[in-house]
């Protein structure tokens, strides 16, 4: 069975089921027992709503819906006043997941935007320079004894450029070593390191800027698929 089909089964995103497949290490993990009844994932799935919306129609109670599907009447009686658009159609499954997943979409706090301790952390060793990867490795080092003072890198850089919500002023930004004002998404094509030494165009001399000495080359690069083209000019002699 392949990530989707799994993810799609158990009611929950690809990205959660890949998350959960990490977590795990790729592994199959053991089946149940017999007897014992697995966890059930924490959202409801479409399918399960539309059995809730069948068994409704059909007159069972909540309790009797719980029980069939394996979830608490607490989880099916607030599912059901979610669903219900007017007390005359009673509730419906499409109804319900498209609140479901306007519910899942809506802006959330993040970690460092709830805990002032840890944020204060973060942003002190910011303006030391630090990168988010070496504050969330060092912070079990520091707190070995507090698990509180946790965060992923990744939650460092959301909170960065997440604007209003993220926890983490935006001039903080400045700090980073990149420095961009936007997140850039890492590609593996686009993983190129800087040339040492390199020297921009803006800081070209004067007399070859003006092409008025001649001496300086202007070198040409042109990549296909198969080929590579390079040519180099004098800019003063053409």
């Amino acid at each position: 069975m392949v990530v989707a089909e799994a993810a799609a089964s158990v009611g929950v995103s690809i990205t959660v089921a890949w998350r959960w497949f990490r977590h795990v290490g790729g592994v199959m993990p053991e089946p149940f027992p017999a007897g014992k009844t697995p966890i059930r994932a924490r959202r409801l799935s479409f399918q399960e709503r539309e059995e809730i919306s069948c068994r409704r129609a059909a007159g069972e109670g909540v309790r009797a819906i719980a029980r069939e599907l394996g979830r608490s009447p607490s989880t099916v009686s607030r599912e059901l006043r979610r669903g219900t658009v007017r007390q005359k159609s009673g509730y419906r499954a499409s109804v319900a997941q498209a609140v479901a997943d306007q519910r899942a979409q809506r802006p959330k706090a993040r970690l460092l935007a709830l805990d002032d301790r840890l944020r204060e952390h973060v942003q002190n060793r910011l303006h030391a320079k630090d990168s988010p990867e070496q504050i969330s490795r060092r912070l079990a080092l520091v707190f070995p004894d507090d698990p509180s003072m946790r965060v992923s890198h990744e939650t460092i850089y959301r909170s960065l450029y997440v604007q209003g919500r993220g926890g983490l002023r935006r001039e903080l930004i400045k700090c980073l070593r990149t420095g961009r004002a936007l997140r850039k998404t890492r590609r593996t094509a686009e993983r190129r390191g800087r040339i040492p030494g390199m020297v921009g165009i803006a800081q070209r001399p004067t007399d070859a800027l003006d092409r008025a000495v001649p001496g300086h080359w202007e070198g040409d690069r042109a990549t296909r698929s198969r080929t590579n083209l390079s040519g180099l000019s004098s800019w003063r002699g053409g």
